[in-house]
């Protein structure tokens, strides 16, 4: 009955010892279990001083432990009739002799599947064994002993399984949840709070597989709580984790401590031969200062994280004020641009790209807009923000592909002339590794030849992690005879010994270059340096932002042929480029005709 009341084991065992006891006058019962290394531990003894159960507890089960930790060994009965003189209880006898017992008849108590899981013992103040109705009295004690204890390792086993992660050993987030709600019930609320993702956890999956993205997930765990100190630490999710400092926890302690977390990642993680280096980002919130009650506490921690990936991965932030209300403007964006693309809103605006010198239309770039419900058409500096998810990237990708693809399909249709479509793509299409094959099935399911088509990239993505991979993206759509084009060239941190590791077809010089040449000597001999440079290795040059006519002549003079800007043409819809295509597209048997500061309402 006590079992099915959920009452706890000790409390359990406990009453049944003073029973025993009370039905066999003139004994001591106790009941020891064992812990995961196979030591003693006092479940119940009730008649005992409280200092006996302390000495017996930790001590390991063997061949000569007394009687109860020579019978779990043995796996039968051990009765001692002289504790003083029986060499099982040599370097024990003086923990019981003093007490006036001298005679000790220990049981073991198995599990159904035969398992050892303790010990039940009868203690008696004079040398004897058990007599028959003790004999009944322990059968019935045993069984009743391995009833509970079994009971309570299925109730342990399914705690653990709800409340621990088990790859990791650590509380999991249903743990967490509760803690959170503990703490933020009390007063005073000066806890700290750290949420912790691992960077590129699904890089190792995908390069290496899910059994070292778990021996990452279980490092960086243990890695967590070496250096918690009194924190505790739990995993959320796949790859996140949390850590809940205590009470009295300020910030300047909080920072140590999160410090601590990112020097213990510097070692690397050996896995099968490989090595893995461990990273990690961390978002913080102080309560109190940071956050009153539970959900606000948690977002803004997540919100201090959030902002930590975005702006120093690898590194620790403390959310600070203001930043939910940035976090909360772009994750608005964010949600906006997931509606847009679901409904097919993102949309392609083009800018022409001419011949400075004849003014004809030779190519376009693509510039993504987003069309609001209400029919205004936003510019992608509007949703820019969302395009730092790289999921929010690559779908904008897909998108503006498809819809480029379309519209080349149907002016070659109308036999509207156009040379090539530039179109801009992120590193999450380079990571994602889909790109050539995203490319080539857009223009084979419109008809179009994928030579129309110039791939536009930054620096950034020559910059970023997987260098190797995006070198072998690079040729591969170049030998499908897609033009490469390096964006914005000069606002990163490529040199130009890059472009030799990674040979392009088009450099765009960046427009900062463009506005500041004619009041700037050393702009200009940079923007000169770069046009003979990209001479000599054989790639074209577009120079971006002319604005006016002595930047175009000064571009001219400079040995620039091709460029863009709102001195021709702000970005246009996909219908207007065609009719400017048809009037100011370049043609072999046309003469030049003036294309200037032609936008959507003039056009």
């Amino acid at each position: 009955m006590s079992i099915a009341r959920g009452e706890a084991l000790c409390t359990i065992m406990e009453r049944l010892c003073l029973r025993a006891e009370a039905i066999a006058p003139g004994v001591i019962c106790s009941v020891l279990t064992l812990d995961e290394e196979r030591r003693l531990v006092s479940l119940a003894t009730p008649s005992l001083p409280a200092s006996y159960a302390a000495a017996i507890t930790g001590v390991a089960v063997g061949p000569r432990v007394g009687s109860c930790g020579t019978a779990i060994h043995r796996g039968e009965p051990v009765c001692v009739t002289d504790i003083a003189n029986d060499p099982l209880w040599r370097g024990f006898e003086d923990l019981v002799l003093p007490l006036g017992l001298r005679a000790c008849w220990s049981s073991p108590i198995k599990a159904r599947d035969g398992r050892v899981v303790g010990s039940f013992a009868f203690y008696y103040d004079r040398p004897r064994g058990p007599d028959e109705l003790e004999r009944q009295i322990v059968e019935t004690c045993v069984h009743l002993c391995a009833i509970a204890i079994e009971h309570e390792e299925v109730r342990s086993r399914n705690h653990r399984l709800a409340y621990y992660d088990t790859l990791t050993a650590l509380p999991n987030r249903a743990s967490f949840n509760e803690a959170i709600t503990r703490l933020t019930a009390a007063t005073p609320l000066d806890f700290g709070l750290m949420l912790i993702d691992i960077d590129h956890l699904k890089v190792v999956n995908d390069t290496m597989g899910h059994a070292a993205g778990d021996a990452l997930i279980a490092t960086v765990g243990l890695r967590i709580q070496s250096v918690a100190g009194e924190a505790v630490a739990y995993r959320i999710g796949g790859d996140e984790f949390a850590v809940i400092l205590p009470r009295g926890t300020t910030a300047a302690q909080m920072r140590a401590t999160a410090c601590a977390i990112l020097a213990a990642m510097a070692t690397p993680l050996d896995h099968d031969g490989h090595g893995i280096m461990p990273s990690v980002t961390i978002g913080a919130a102080l309560a109190g200062e940071d956050g009153e009650e539970g959900v606000t506490l948690r977002q803004n921690a997540d919100f201090a994280l959030y902002h930590a990936k975005e702006t120093r991965r690898g590194g620790y932030v403390r959310f600070k004020d203001g930043l939910r209300t940035s976090m909360t403007r772009r994750l608005q964006i964010k949600r906006d641009v997931d509606v847009a693309l679901t409904e097919g809103r993102i949309i392609p605006y083009y800018q022409p790209v001419l011949r400075i010198d004849t003014d004809e239309i030779v190519g376009l770039e693509a510039l993504a807009r987003m069309r609001m419900p209400d029919g205004r058409v936003a510019s992608a500096v509007e949703f820019q923000e969302a395009m730092a998810d790289p999921k929010v990237a690559h779908r904008i990708t897909g998108q503006m592909l498809n819809a480029v693809a379309a519209d080349m399909a149907a002016w070659q249709s109308a036999g509207i002339p156009f040379q090539h479509v530039g179109m801009n793509v992120t590193s999450a299409d380079f990571q994602k590794g889909d790109l050539v094959q995203r490319i080539v099935r857009a223009m084979e399911r419109t008809g179009v030849s994928p030579r129309h088509l110039v791939v536009e990239i930054t620096e950034q993505v020559f910059m970023g992690r997987s260098k190797d991979g995006v070198a072998r993206t690079i040729a591969a759509l170049r030998e499908r005879g897609i033009c490469v084009a390096l964006d914005d060239f000069g606002t990163g941190f490529a040199s130009l010994t890059h472009l030799l590791d990674f040979p392009v077809d088009i450099i765009k010089i960046d427009r900062s270059f463009i506005a500041a040449a004619q009041t700037s000597t050393k702009s200009s001999v940079i923007v000169e340096a770069m046009v003979g440079i990209a001479h000599r290795l054989g790639m074209r040059i577009i120079t971006e932002g002319i604005e006016t006519q002595a930047q175009a002549e000064w571009l001219q003079s400079m040995g620039c042929r091709l460029g863009q800007g709102f001195l021709y043409a702000q970005a246009l819809p996909a219908g207007i480029v065609g009719e400017l295509l048809q009037r100011f597209g370049a043609k072999p048997d046309r003469a030049a005709r003036p294309l200037r500061g032609v936008t959507a309402s003039a056009a």
